[in-house]
């Protein structure tokens, strides 16, 4: 027996925490728990306008596709530390990056882990995308192909 989906408005009613990262003259809006719900604005004060927008569309353009919408997770769930065994030439590889670029092991680390997984991200919602362009390609083609006639005979 196949589990039934919660409605549209289940996960629009959620409330999704969001980061603002500011970037030379604007601000990055991004929501973690929604790989690719990212947006940007030039104001400070068109953050939470915009955060809101973005997630909406992020939300209802998922739900349209069938796709699994995850509910939101809150920082304070988790401790921002974990262990892992590496093989001894890794570990050493990667002090002497850290080294190199002068930071701590772990920030090098950390610095690996959030650029990988925001790509890992994005190539997920990009993926989407082309899935979505492609089905939208085929409507428009359905729709401007010109009506084929049976030939009449005289």
């Amino acid at each position: 027996m196949a589990t039934q989906r919660p409605p549209l408005s289940y996960y629009l009613d959620m409330s999704y925490p969001y980061i603002v990262i500011p970037d030379e003259g604007s601000f990055f809006i991004k929501f973690p728990d929604l790989p690719g719900c990212i947006s940007q604005v030039e104001h400070e004060h068109e953050i939470v306008h915009a955060a809101e927008e973005i997630r909406t569309l992020w939300i209802e353009g998922e739900y349209e596709d069938g796709a699994t919408i995850p509910e939101p997770v809150f920082l304070s769930e988790f401790s921002g530390r974990f262990v892992t065994r590496i093989p001894k030439s890794l570990h050493r590889d990667l002090v002497m990056a850290a080294k190199s670029e002068g930071i701590s092991l772990n920030a090098y680390v950390g610095h690996l882990l959030t650029d990988r997984n925001a790509a890992v991200q994005m190539s997920a919602r990009l993926d989407s995308l082309e899935s979505r362009l492609a089905a939208l390609g085929d409507q428009v083609r359905e729709t401007a192909a010109p009506e084929r006639q049976p030939a009449s005979v005289s």
